[in-house]
């Protein structure tokens, strides 16, 4: 089902004339393009809607002509409305732009329109979105690999946060999440906000990166002088995201929720030495055009897709497994990946999945 029946769908279901969408993610969604200017607003300066026939972008008369030209390549000759900066909002512009008579739905907090939570029409992903998924993975694990292969270990956690912004930056990629923790801060917190703290024995980097409204999750560990536990605390971490993974997959097959694979999560733990593990950081979850458009808890009843991307987390003790993968019917595509980076098979528990999962990278100070 392509976006627009999606939209017809839920019109039809919900007795809808109208839906519009002015939040930066779900106007990517239906775009390809970015309606975002100041970051610190919820919504950004256009906003796109869709009638059952006609898709209409809106916007001020400041940002209408760009909108138009470069950020909705994804439309067929979509219906342009603009209104004067000085007039209105956008809030004011979207309520005017619906007659009084009909039903609309809203993705931001407009009088008299009913709301939408976006997130179900953005799963799954569609195949259009699955190829610009593949090339936004590829190119951040790329960028993060690139700037890990050049640390060392009296390099600051701020320094190497600073190279990983301007590795992604290249690429013509955001990075909302960043961090960056060395090894004493990674063993005592799972957010590992960067500092002014050298790297030290070994450290972690993970990131969330976001182009035209897609965002990629992936951890990398670079090790200088490794503790004797980084391996096997690893490849724990490791077997409870393959196990992960392909829960997933039995969950999307049976109809189950997210709640049903995070119990298996649960369990994983458990087999693999680490009771409780699970209560000291959320898990992840479905992977989009959101960070995570779910995440999974143990009571979660969050619809679980294929073909679908799915970024789960699992942590154990300063050490982390993640990568963004795609899970369909026949395969695990690990999307965050770039054959430049030493790995290890990981046996899911209790499942029959094995599943090849980035180790620790022990540099030399010569290196």
């Amino acid at each position: 089902m392509n976006k627009r029946e999606r939209l017809e769908a839920y019109l039809e279901a919900n007795d809808l004339d109208s839906v519009w969408f002015a939040r930066p993610n779900s106007f990517a969604w239906l775009t390809g393009g970015n309606n975002v200017v100041d970051r610190e607003t919820d919504a950004g300066v256009a906003a796109v809607g869709y009638d059952g026939s006609t898709v209409t972008v809106l916007a001020n008369n400041i940002e209408a002509d760009r909108i138009e030209a470069e950020e909705v390549p994804d439309l067929d000759d979509p219906t342009v409305e603009e209104f004067p900066w000085h007039t209105a909002s956008l809030y004011d512009a979207l309520a005017d732009q619906v007659d009084d008579r009909e039903r609309a739905a809203a993705d931001v907090d407009i009088a008299g329109f009913e709301a939408v939570d976006p997130s179900s029409l953005r799963l799954p992903l569609t195949a259009r979105d699955r190829e610009r998924y593949r090339q936004l993975c590829r190119e951040t694990a790329a960028a993060v690999e690139s700037v890990c292969h050049e640390l060392r270990s009296d390099d600051t956690e701020h320094e190497v946060a600073s190279a990983l912004r301007v590795a992604l930056s290249a690429r013509e990629i955001e990075a909302p999440v960043v961090l960056v923790g060395g090894g004493e801060r990674v063993q005592r917190y799972r957010h590992y906000t960067p500092t002014q703290a050298e790297l030290g024995e070994y450290a972690l980097v993970s990131v969330t990166t976001q182009r035209a409204g897609l965002h990629a999750s992936c951890s990398r560990t670079v090790a200088f002088d490794p503790p004797e536990w980084l391996e096997e605390r690893t490849a724990a971490a490791a077997r409870v995201e393959t196990t992960a993974l392909a829960a997933t997959r039995e969950a999307a097959e049976d109809d189950a929720t997210a709640g049903d694979v995070f119990a298996a999560i649960q369990d994983a733990y458990d087999a693999v030495g680490y009771d409780g593990e699970w209560t000291l950081h959320h898990q992840g979850g479905a992977a989009g055009f959101a960070g995570r458009e779910w995440i999974a808890t143990p009571n979660s009843q969050a619809s679980v897709e294929m073909p679908m991307a799915y970024a789960w987390n699992p942590t154990v003790q300063g050490a982390k497994s993640e990568d963004t993968v795609l899970v369909t019917d026949d395969e695990f595509e690990v999307l965050t990946r770039t054959d430049e980076w030493p790995t290890e098979p990981a046996d899911a528990v209790d499942r029959d999945l094995t599943l090849e999962r980035p180790v620790p990278l022990v540099l030399g100070e010569d290196e």
